[in-house]
């Protein structure tokens, strides 16, 4: 376990999103960095399809979120091709 430093708004932040959803601090903070790092990880994915990722990993006992594979690139022929330089 750690120590992470935030600011005191993002601190209120918390306290009233756990306050709302019963949760604890940690456990708000928590739930924010896995959506965010799953955010991050499928970004074509919507809140909802995220919480549908979490409930099926809670539901098949998965540890952590170690199931969730990173989006793989798209095709090199649907890419944009970047300009060389001059």
């Amino acid at each position: 376990m750690g120590i992470v430093k935030i600011s005191d708004q993002m601190h209120d932040n918390l306290r009233s999103a756990s306050d709302a959803l019963s949760r604890s601090i940690n456990a708000q903070a928590e739930h924010w960095m896995r959506v965010g790092m799953l955010a991050e990880l499928h970004p074509a994915l919507s809140y909802g399809d995220i919480c549908q990722l979490m409930l099926r990993a809670a539901q098949s006992n998965e540890p952590g979120l170690s199931f969730v594979k990173p989006v793989p690139p798209a095709p090199a022929a649907a890419r944009t091709p970047r300009r060389a330089a001059r």
